[in-house]
């Protein structure tokens, strides 16, 4: 029962968040929109399929900072020094702009404001079965880990092949963070991390001191305390639920 509670109430809130929000950055959204759509006169959205609750597939709404076709080469991790970013696109990632109008998914229950940041199937193909727990809450547009790796792109850059630096160094982490918050998920928990993305953007230190913070408070392993803190350099680990690191993405 408390937990049909807490899904009621995270559904009502998503729908009044992203709705107002929506309104809101209307004006930024047509400005930007225009400014893609005038570097090459091609549409400045890029629609994809994600994996969601359930193992479902949606179609994900972006704004498209890369160049058109740029997911038809197979590589799904992007590094920071990706010649696909355009001009434009390197200014609306570095502010997250890009991810503005997966309101208009939130709106339609294929995602929630807070939850694991939705993948596409060739990396949930992969997933242990304790990263398949990922996929039984909608995903959402923020999470800890889209804040402890605010700067994938940099961990990335000059990467012979960044998907697979994405399984050994983001990967592990990130899918630790997404489930340690499935297990404390709460609407205050929600709200905390909605607040602490809105910090990161003008001060990531800050940020990353509340999600610290909160991991500790919330009773987590000191491992994934330090990791949130992003004070060492990442290493190569495996994913939770398997031994091994990955160096192939071949199921």
């Amino acid at each position: 029962m408390k937990r049909e509670i807490h899904q009621g109430t995270k559904r009502l809130f998503d729908i009044v968040v992203s709705l107002f929000a929506l309104l809101f950055f209307a004006p930024l959204l047509l400005i930007v929109t225009f400014l893609i759509w005038l570097q090459d006169f091609k549409s400045p959205f890029f629609i994809s399929s994600r994996v969601g609750k359930n193992e479902s597939e949606f179609k994900i709404i972006k704004l498209r900072s890369m160049v058109v076709d740029a997911d038809k080469n197979g590589i799904d991790s992007t590094s920071a020094d990706d010649n696909r970013i355009t001009r434009v696109g390197h200014f609306i990632r570095s502010y997250k702009l890009d991810e503005l109008s997966q309101l208009w998914n939130v709106l339609k229950s294929d995602m929630s404001l807070v939850g694991p940041r939705p993948n596409v199937k060739r990396e949930t193909d992969i997933y242990t079965a304790k990263e398949k727990e990922l996929l039984t809450v909608k995903p959402g547009i923020t999470d800890f880990a889209s804040i402890v790796f605010a700067d994938e792109g940099e961990i990335l850059a000059g990467a012979g092949d960044p998907n697979i630096l994405y399984n050994q160094l983001i990967r592990p982490g990130k899918s630790e963070l997404g489930l340690f918050y499935i297990s404390n998920q709460s609407f205050f928990l929600d709200l905390l991390i909605l607040i602490s993305t809105a910090i990161s953007i003008f001060s990531r230190e800050l940020s990353l001191r509340i999600v610290s913070f909160t991991l500790d408070k919330l009773g987590a392993k000191n491992d994934l305390i330090e990791l949130s803190s992003r004070k060492m350099p990442l290493k190569p680990t495996p994913p939770p639920g398997a031994i091994k690191i990955v160096t192939s993405r071949s199921i």
